[in-house]
């Protein structure tokens, strides 16, 4: 029977190179590329179908920080789909990016100074907006419209005859000192992405503790350090190419340098061709690059606690009653 396989943020960076790699692996695969923009959603999948003639792709519209849109979107893949083996988490923003040459410059010549090029702890700041669902937005779109969508596909994605992999895209940028079960949407906080990566980081462990005796496996990817839209928002694309040398010399000391969407969504490819029950849910599956450009993948325990995971599961399912009251009662207002 074919595979389903659906990606978030599909047009563009690491989740189209994904796609493109994903019918490389497998041509007969039913390739769902769920999109915000679906004129972008177009142009992508007429890329690739330039590429592959005879694959199966579809299109659904999705705007993972909007709940509204994520229930939409939940009903039209329970309406066209019997069955979901793939379900890639992988749209993100980060909003309003600033990153601090201050901290680099009192960076570089630390002791920390390795662990600041390699993660860029300490280098950047956002400033978040709060969405029309009275969410933080970063939080909304990284890691909450993700979990809702997951709660809403869940006959799909929970059988005994079948197995689901969950495949979220995570960060080199998820620290734990920036994420806080009192403030976990981070809202009086500035470092929201590496908040809602962590976050993330945590939800699969909890997703794995209370679902995989259903069929529902979850794991997290880190894509490395990748020039993609969102971080031409942090470095213009000028300046990544004025230090791109640079970049390819830090690959001496660290294959996080992965640079390209491509190579970015090596632990992607590497996790959708293995058995998920065989996967350590508490370790992350990060792409990596050689200095001389060959692409494999590391696997480094998370550093987080299966308690705080689990709290932070339950103040989700809180919250997800929140939103869907609030849905339900602006939908019998229309």
């Amino acid at each position: 029977m074919q595979k389903v396989a659906v990606v978030t943020g599909a047009s563009s960076g690491i989740g189209f190179a994904l796609c493109e790699r994903l019918l490389q692996e497998d041509a007969t695969l039913h390739l769902c590329l769920a999109c915000r923009n679906m004129e972008k959603a177009n142009v992508a999948r007429n890329k690739l179908l330039s590429s592959f003639p005879v694959a199966d792709i579809s299109i659904l519209q999705i705007d993972v920080g909007k709940m509204e849109s994520v229930l939409h979107a939940a009903e039209e893949i329970k309406t066209r789909f019997h069955r979901l083996d793939y379900l890639f988490l992988n749209a993100g923003v980060m909003v309003n990016p600033r990153i601090s040459f201050g901290a680099f410059l009192h960076g570089i010549f630390s002791r920390r100074a390795y662990q600041m090029l390699t993660t860029a702890e300490g280098l950047m700041s956002q400033e978040d907006t709060v969405t029309s669902d009275g969410l933080q937005e970063v939080f909304a779109t990284n890691l909450f419209g993700h979990f809702l969508l997951i709660r809403q596909v869940e006959p799909l994605v929970c059988s005994t005859e079948k197995n689901c992999h969950l495949i979220w895209t995570s960060s080199v940028n998820a620290h734990k000192s920036n994420f806080s079960l009192e403030d976990y949407q981070h809202s009086r906080g500035t470092e929201n992405y590496s908040s809602s990566k962590y976050a993330t980081d945590l939800t699969s462990v909890a997703l794995n503790s209370h679902f995989n005796k259903r069929g529902l496996y979850s794991s997290v990817m880190c894509p490395g350090i990748v020039r993609t839209n969102m971080t031409y928002q942090i470095l213009s694309p000028f300046i990544w190419m004025l230090f791109s040398p640079l970049f390819w010399l830090f690959r001496l000391f660290s294959p996080t340098y992965t640079l390209t969407p491509y190579n970015g969504a090596e632990a992607h490819i590497w996790l959708f061709k293995q058995k998920p029950e065989s996967l350590d849910p508490l370790m992350k599956f990060h792409s990596c690059t050689s200095f001389f450009g060959t692409n494999y993948v590391e696997t480094r325990k998370m550093d987080l606690s299966e308690d705080t995971a689990e709290k932070l599961y339950e103040k989700l399912l809180q919250l997800e009653k929140q939103v869907l009251a609030r849905c339900n009662e602006l939908q019998h207002k229309k």
